[in-house]
């Protein structure tokens, strides 16, 4: 039997991510972020919720463009920290040591201990209630060599990205393989479509 619980921003799994932006006086910053994913496919978007409070907002309002890193597992105290600190008065990157490189393609950095980073301008804004919804479309896709497989694309089980629980505000990491997309149903279909 299923219990009722009080609505909550519950999803799992939540991606945990570094949102990269400069400040309007050129200072890299970088926020955690867990209420983000993939809403687009053509053109290739990422949706992002962030709370007008935070420098990543102003920054991203100012210049339009951000980067979006994905971590590792072994950093999961510095992307706690990210989500800790205020980029306002400090400069994140100088406290934890990690490397801001300036993107090729847009006016954002990226951390270069990530073995992801996916360059993204702002296309849509949408205030929702404590946070803005900000769909960023994909430009550009940097991977680290030995994050990709074998088949040269970027590969989850070597990335190890992080996950959050946002109710036992815990991170997590991926487990094994349980199935092959858009195959391991096909026995409940009669007939093939594309989906």
């Amino acid at each position: 039997m299923k219990k009722s619980i009080t609505p909550v921003p519950l999803l799992y799994p939540n991606p945990v991510l570094l949102i990269c932006t400069y400040s309007s006086d050129g200072r890299p910053d970088a926020m955690t972020a867990a209420w983000a994913g993939i809403c687009c496919s053509k053109p290739p978007c990422i949706s992002v919720g962030i709370q007008k409070s935070r420098q990543t907002w102003e920054n991203i309002k100012d210049r339009g463009e951000f980067m979006v890193c994905i971590p590792p597992e072994s950093l999961v105290k510095e992307t706690d920290y990210f989500g800790i600190a205020s980029g306002k008065n400090l400069n994140k990157f100088t406290e934890t040591g990690l490397t801001p490189v300036t993107s090729d393609v847009i006016e954002a950095p990226y951390i270069e201990e990530c073995p992801i980073a996916i360059a993204c301008r702002a296309r849509n804004l949408m205030p929702i209630g404590s946070h803005i919804l900000i769909i960023g479309e994909i430009l550009s896709i940097l991977a680290d060599e030995d994050a990709c497989g074998e088949d040269g694309i970027p590969d989850m089980s070597l990335i190890r990205p992080l996950l959050y629980d946002s109710l036992k505000k815990t991170y997590y990491t991926i487990g094994e393989p349980s199935g092959k997309a858009f195959s391991s149903g096909m026995k409940f279909r009669r007939t093939v479509q594309e989906p």
